[in-house]
């Protein structure tokens, strides 16, 4: 059986620190336009040719770098990153440049979408940088999210080819929630969901897995499971 595991990208810093007004809910992995997908920061916008936009420097540019000191460009890169779009498409291993200790999981396909309060796609504040939560000191309260969705194969005790795949959706926690138990509640008390990396909560998690006999919807915030008004 296979051992469940959740990427948090540091995105364009490559390092592990890393709308709907409904509830979403879904029996299977949801794909293409079954996600409403709105960006958390009104700033955001498709930038121009010129390279800056309302005073933010874009990627177009060619000022703007990652972590490493490489030019940010439009498309997707060699590990699978398309900054402009705020996406992910490759494996697992290509999200940290293929580092020995993700070796166990290379086969692992991953495909991730953030909005702008996760890594924006342009530099507002001036350091050359893609934004992380625009206008916030943290990520709480900043409206961020990341949705996940991994795939793959494994071999199970009988010699049986499994497939399997999951999908998960995670959100800044809003500045007046607190945690109990590990779990994130809003003001009022209503449960938000799992909380991880510190500041973030699980607000949706499907998986399936025939071989284990893992089917559809594993947990749904019971606050909201749409992306919008956290």
């Amino acid at each position: 059986m296979k051992n469940f595991f959740i990427l948090f990208a540091g995105l364009t810093c490559l390092t592990i620190l890393f709308i709907t007004c409904e509830t979403e809910k879904f029996d299977t992995i949801p794909t293409g336009d079954e996600m409403t997908v709105i960006e958390g920061n009104n700033y955001t916008t498709d930038t121009n040719i010129q390279g800056i936009n309302n005073g933010c420097t874009t990627i177009q540019s060619g000022e703007l770098v990652d972590s490493d000191g490489e030019t940010l460009t439009t498309g997707y890169n060699e590990w699978g990153y398309n900054y402009q779009a705020r996406k992910f498409n490759g494996y697992y291993c290509d999200a940290y440049k293929n580092a020995a200790w993700c070796q166990p999981y290379v086969d692992v396909s991953l495909s991730m979408k953030w909005n702008d309060a996760w890594i924006s796609n342009q530099d507002c504040d001036g350091d050359g940088l893609l934004d992380r939560h625009f206008g916030f000191d943290t990520y709480r309260g900043s409206g961020a999210w990341l949705t996940n969705h991994q795939s793959g194969t494994y071999t199970n005790e009988d010699g049986e080819e499994c497939h399997w795949n999951y999908f998960v959706k995670i959100v800044a926690a809003p500045m007046d929630a607190y945690a109990e138990g590990g779990i994130f509640y809003n003001s009022d008390g209503t449960e938000i969901g799992p909380q991880i990396w510190g500041d973030f909560a699980i607000i949706q998690q499907v998986e399936n897995d025939p071989c284990a006999g893992i089917h559809g919807l594993q947990y749904v915030s019971p606050d909201h499971a749409g992306l919008g008004n956290w």
